[in-house]
């Protein structure tokens, strides 16, 4: 028996505005339905004592000390904007 039918693929092909043949539902049906299976495997592992975790290794970041630097100089980074206007970048008004 299918988990998931030919009719449930092709609506989730629609909702990802996919184009697909029947024969690639049918084909997509039945890996679906073995990636399903093999999930469901997994139901039947008793994890009452499993430690809840989030990465399978143990990883942490590595981040640099955060020290305050001089910035670049105004005119460096108002020289290529198109419209500046003491040392300020101009854009076009959007709201009203």
């Amino acid at each position: 028996m299918s988990r998931i039918s030919t009719d449930q693929v092709k609506h989730v092909a629609h909702l990802a505005r996919l184009a697909i043949t029947e024969e690639e539902a049918q084909m997509f049906t039945k890996q679906l339905d073995a990636i399903i299976s093999f999930a469901e495997q997994l139901n039947e592992l008793d994890t009452e004592n499993v430690e809840l975790t989030t990465h399978v290794l143990d990883m942490k970041n590595v981040m640099r000390e955060d020290k305050p630097a001089k910035g670049l100089p105004v005119e460096d980074v108002v020289k290529n904007a198109p419209d500046q206007k003491d040392g300020y970048i101009r854009v076009p008004t959007i709201l009203e």
